[in-house]
Formats: structure tokens, C-alpha cells, sequence
């Protein structure tokens, strides 16, 4: 049984998160600060949070970016506003995804499903490994090593550049990397692939001469062999 921490200052929003969750199959847990949040995650390891912005003493933002030092754990922001630099903001931190306040709680459910889906690794019977001068990406063992060292990589990053590094050349579009890395089932939009891009290209900088992660203008994306 997966296990949702619940963090939100709001009682009321807390009680119908955990009715409805708990309804379809989930353990919940509930915290109503950043700092509790932060210490829960630390010794309880929940398979997922939904963590409010708006907390007492610290808020959600710096608790994602402490949670983000030390885990993968897949995160879920709730927020009051729809605009794009929350969204934008969430997603650079490392949330996996976003809900805007007022939402739907059968909405919630189906979020939590789909990240879960998306966060779960699967058994492979074989090693699935691409490799490049100075990079080796194992979406079997989830590592990606850069110049000989391995680089923490949240999931979804991993998974991005080894769809990219497995069909050197071709030019993908944001919508498409959407369908094909996120899923169907995926409820965000094409700025979610930019962020990704962006993160990874701050762990692959200046790596090789001989491969780059490449935008293509006014198209998307592509994993570029010079040489």
C-alpha cells in the first residue's frame, strides 16, 4: 500500500485529501508545517507527498528544495495560484507535478495514480544502456555517470536524456517527448520538458566535444553527435 504525506495547513483540505486517498486504497499521513514535513520525509519515507505552498515557518518551496537534497521521493504541489512562474518554479525544484487551488479531489486521486505510475521503476530482464564519450545512462539501474562519476538524477531526467541518447540525431518536439517520456496520462504542459532540459544540461555542461543535448529552434529537442 503506497503512502501519501499530506501537507497543508488547512485541517479541512487535509480530512478530505485523506478521505478520498484512503478511499481508494492509500495510506495518508498528515503534517500541517514545512519543518514537520521536512522531518517526516526524512525518517517516515512516504512513496509520495502533496506538499501547499503556503505553510507556517518554512513554505513549500524550501521544503521541496530541502526534501530534493536527500530524496527522489515523488512530490505534488498544491497551489492557490495557476501562474506560470509557480508552476515554472515548482518544476525547477523538483516537483514531479502541479495542482492549482480550488481542484477537484477525484483530480488529486488521479494525479497521485499517474506520478506513482510514472515514479515506479520496472524490472528489466536486460541491462538497458546507452553510452557516449564521458556518459553512460542505465535505465535498468537508473544512473547516469558523467566523466566517470555518477550524478544523483531524479527519474524523470534520467529517463529524458536516455530517450534522447537512444535515438542520437532525431529531432523531437516538446509535445512529443510529452507523450513518449511523461505518458498519456501526463497533466502538465510542454514547460515541464524545458525545465527538464534545463537541469540536465547543468549536470551534462562541457562534459564532451563529441555529443550535446541540442535545442532545436522552434521545434524542441535533440541528442546531437558532432563527430
Amino acid at each position: 500500500m503506497y503512502k501519501v504525506l499530506i501537507v497543508d495547513d488547512d485541517v479541512n483540505i487535509c480530512e478530505l485529501l485523506k478521505i478520498y486517498l484512503e478511499k481508494n486504497g492509500f495510506e495518508t499521513a498528515i503534517v500541517n508545517d514545512g519543518l514537520s514535513a521536512i522531518q517526516y520525509a526524512e525518517s517516515k519515507n512516504p512513496d509520495i507527498i502533496l506538499l501547499d505552498i503556503m505553510l507556517p515557518g518554512v513554505d513549500g518551496w524550501q521544503v521541496c528544495r530541502e526534501i530534493r537534497k536527500k530524496s527522489d521521493v515523488p512530490i505534488i504541489m498544491l497551489t492557490a495560484k495557476g501562474e506560470t512562474f509557480d508552476r515554472v518554479l515548482g518544476l525547477e525544484l523538483g516537483a514531479d507535478d502541479y495542482i492549482p487551488k480550488p481542484f477537484d479531489t477525484k483530480e488529486v486521486v488521479a494525479r497521485v495514480k499517474a506520478v506513482l505510475r510514472r515514479s515506479t521503476t520496472p524490472k528489466e530482464p536486460q541491462q538497458k544502456v546507452v553510452t557516449f564519450d564521458k556518459l553512460s545512462i542505465n535505465i535498468t539501474s537508473y544512473e547516469l555517470i558523467v566523466d566517470g562519476k555518477q550524478i544523483d538524477t531524479p527519474p524523470k531526467e534520467l529517463e529524458l536524456i536516455y530517450h534522447l541518447a537512444s535515438n542520437p540525431g532525431r529531432v523531437y518536439t516538446r509535445n512529443q517527448l510529452l507523450d513518449e517520456v511523461w505518458g498519456f496520462d501526463y497533466f502538465g504542459d510542454s514547460r515541464t520538458v524545458d525545465v527538464h532540459v534545463k537541469r540536465l544540461r547543468e549536470k551534462l555542461e562541457n562534459v564532451s566535444d563529441e555529443w550535446e543535448l541540442k535545442t532545436v529552434w522552434g521545434v524542441g529537442y535533440k541528442f546531437d553527435l558532432k563527430k
